[in-house]
């Protein structure tokens, strides 16, 4: 199993507070002041009740993995990688977001694991938000 890739995030102004997070090594996500919903992706209004401008926090950047799936054949850049985990983690204030788990092999992952981020620095400075397994 090689690194993975770390391709250029492509950085739109509605999540530029991600982007921005992620270059100093914080996950960022939204909160409505409204009815207090979480949300992950970014965007201008909340998806429960529909209020505008979400503010942005700093999360704990844990969770544990909800759903998994090792990648064994791919292409491009990623196929010296394999296998790979994506994964969806459930973050500890609710969303969940779509990612890789890292630093562990395929075998070992599981669902309901306990995983933290890490961010794995792009050429142009942002980090790219990955999880990797923490016990206990």
């Amino acid at each position: 199993m090689s690194a993975l890739p770390v391709p250029e995030p492509v950085v739109d102004p509605e999540a530029r507070p991600f982007w921005d997070g992620t270059a100093r090594g914080e996950l960022m996500l939204q909160r409505c002041a409204a009815c207090g919903t979480v949300s992950w992706p970014a965007r201008r209004f909340c998806p429960n009740c529909s209020a505008g401008e979400p503010e942005w926090f700093v999360a704990a950047g844990t969770g544990e993995i909800y759903s998994f799936t090792v990648v064994r054949k791919a292409h491009g850049d990623w196929r010296e990688a394999v296998p790979y985990v994506v994964a969806y983690v459930q973050l500890t204030e609710g969303p969940r977001i779509l990612t890789n788990i890292v630093d562990s092999s395929p075998e070992s992952i599981h669902i309901g694991q306990r995983v933290r981020a890490v961010f794995v620095r792009t050429a142009n400075g942002y980090g790219l938000c990955r999880f990797v397994p923490v016990s206990g």
